[in-house]
């Protein structure tokens, strides 16, 4: 009786141990602080003039265009080229750019196209927020700011 509650007391700590609960994950890191750093020391030391939405999204517009304005929802075409702040560039499209709706891209993509009307172009500074937050991508690290120089080739409904 004595090794049958010996082996029972191990059997249920051998259970308890090994339990297939799942355990809390931390919660995933705010980058806020830090992409806000990178990108007003980005917009110093370029000497750029850039306006901050409510969202934190910076924008710079070159030529806001003269056609017609996107909404969150519309199809556009683009012209870009995706970067970094130390200007190492991890995506770019062609001259012809591509098409897309904006419903289904990035925060900073959303918000920041439709500030421009067709024939615009400037400059998107993404806060990880508003692109990938903390999960990384492809070519693309986990809290990362995202610089895109983008021109609105068309908008279709």
């Amino acid at each position: 009786m004595k090794h049958f509650l010996s082996a029972l007391f191990v059997l249920t700590l051998f259970i308890s141990c090994t339990s297939t609960e799942e355990k809390p994950t931390a919660p995933p890191k705010d980058y806020t602080v830090e992409n806000e750093k990178e990108i007003t020391d980005y917009i110093a030391k370029n000497n750029l003039t850039a306006t901050k939405s409510s969202t934190g999204l910076y924008y710079i517009i070159n030529e806001p265009g003269t056609g017609e304005q996107p909404t969150a929802a519309s199809r556009v075409t683009v012209a870009y080229k995706g970067y970094f702040t130390n200007g190492n560039i991890f995506d770019q499209s062609n001259a012809s750019g591509l098409t897309f709706s904006l419903s289904d891209v990035i925060k900073g993509w959303r918000e920041g196209i439709t500030y421009f009307k067709e024939g615009g172009s400037g400059t998107l500074l993404i806060p990880s927020h508003l692109a990938y937050g903390s999960s990384a991508r492809p070519g693309i690290p986990a809290g990362s700011v995202l610089l895109f120089d983008v021109k609105l080739i068309a908008v279709s409904k």
